[in-house]
């Protein structure tokens, strides 16, 4: 049979090998398989949008609160620094597809709201980005899909448990 290196090619997890535990060998192959598909979406954003991840990140964001997002609550989410979000945002306000409003209730603040073409181009980008997802785990069943969600949905709660304690 062949090693994960052999049948994968080289990533994080060539770095196991048999006498490591179950559980780091599973971890690595999560991650593996994550960064795999992060990968092949941002070379996908690239090439189809002539865009990238973070700015995707960004657009979903205000498309998820139409009423708009402040400058520091864009980077609390996407979980990168202020300065991060101000160069993506001046980017996009550049493009048209955000804008920047003073914010309701704190003059030193901003709010970040998609424009009507920044709507358009996020829904276009939205589809096919699932159309990608869909794709890209097509190598599992209908029936794989949910047993998987079912257990990362068991790892997602004891994970939750263990960091209150």
């Amino acid at each position: 049979m062949l090693d994960s290196e052999q049948q994968f090619g080289p990533d994080i997890e060539s770095r196991v090998n048999d006498h490591d535990h179950q559980a780091l060998k599973l971890w690595l192959r999560l991650l593996a398989c994550t960064t795999r598909i992060e990968d092949q979406i941002r070379q996908r954003l690239r090439h189809d949008f002539a865009t990238t991840l973070p700015r995707f990140d960004l657009l979903a964001q205000l498309e998820r609160h139409p009423q708009g997002l402040a400058m520091r609550e864009l980077s609390q989410r996407l979980m990168v620094t202020g300065g991060n979000v101000t160069g993506i945002t001046d980017q996009l306000e550049a493009e048209g597809l955000v804008q920047r409003e003073p914010h309701a209730t704190d003059r030193r603040s901003y709010t970040v709201k998609l424009t009507p073409a920044g709507k358009r181009q996020f829904k276009r980008m939205a589809a096919t980005h699932e159309s990608w997802i869909v794709e890209l785990l097509s190598g599992w069943s209908a029936e794989e899909k949910a047993q998987v969600y079912g257990l990362l949905a068991g790892l997602k709660t004891h994970l939750a448990e263990t960091t209150r304690k």
